[in-house]
């Protein structure tokens, strides 16, 4: 595994942000990953760590920091992992979406955009495996990259109010589902009839950033069979393990 330069900056009294070479790309996200695994085993403080494509947040979960001694931990860390083997588990998820009209209210229009047809969009769009680059925005936002340029397309220049929750879309080179309603301007092409967030357990995103995601079609009949199956708690995403990566 490459490893990156990497900036460490006070961000604040208690946090700490890490900076990594100004890019989009699956190497640093992993380089990231690893640093964070591998940081847990020397640190006994306890930390919250928030990745996002090229930088780590993070934030001390005692008192005021010593940057000057919490640096040189990093530092050390980000030393002494070059000789260590971390291998981090991470999944491939298979997650159902329903592209009718109901659902993807942008659908015609996108396609139009990218003068394609609506079925070789949904056919593009599940076809790809997309890496979870971070969550936020909204808790358990997932931001998803890999799209393939063919479905790029910018934000709506006058976003919604109103987007409904599980609506999937597409901005830019992302791809992403609503977690809950929220004003959004992405461009909305289908809708996921199971909730990825759960704020009263202990985990609450069932996905986690490192993690893969690929969405399969399915019909409205099974949309709905699928969303009182979430409803009552009994219905299992299909996920593949998938080894990491040795440092």
């Amino acid at each position: 595994m490459k490893s990156y330069p990497v900036n460490i900056k006070p961000y604040g009294e208690y946090a700490i942000l890490l900076e990594w070479p100004n890019e989009v790309a699956e190497d640093i996200l992993c380089d990231i990953l690893d640093f964070m695994e591998h940081f847990r085993t020397i640190s006994g403080t306890e930390w919250e760590m928030v990745p996002a494509y090229n930088s780590l947040m993070m934030v001390s979960q005692g008192d005021v920091l010593d940057f000057d001694r919490s640096k040189q931990l990093i530092n050390d860390s980000l030393f002494t992992r070059a000789t260590s083997r971390i291998k981090r588990e991470n999944h491939l998820w298979h997650i159902p979406v329903c592209y009718d009209a109901e659902f993807g209210i942008d659908l015609e229009e996108v396609a139009e955009h990218l003068n394609i047809s609506v079925n070789t969009l949904i056919e593009q769009h599940t076809a790809h495996q997309y890496l979870v680059y971070g969550i936020g925005f909204l808790p358990g936002f997932m931001y998803l990259g890999g799209l393939p340029s063919s479905l790029e397309i910018p934000r709506r220049a006058e976003p919604r109010l109103h987007v409904a929750k599980g609506s999937v879309g597409l901005a830019g080179k992302q791809t992403g589902i609503y977690p809950q309603e929220s004003p959004g301007g992405w461009n909305i092409i289908g809708n996921c009839p199971i909730s990825l967030f759960n704020p009263k357990k202990e985990e609450p995103c069932l996905v986690n950033v490192g993690d893969k995601v690929q969405f399969h079609s399915i019909p409205r009949a099974e949309y709905d069979l699928h969303k009182i199956e979430a409803e009552v708690g009994i219905y299992k995403p299909k996920r593949i393990l998938l080894h990491g990566q040795d440092t």
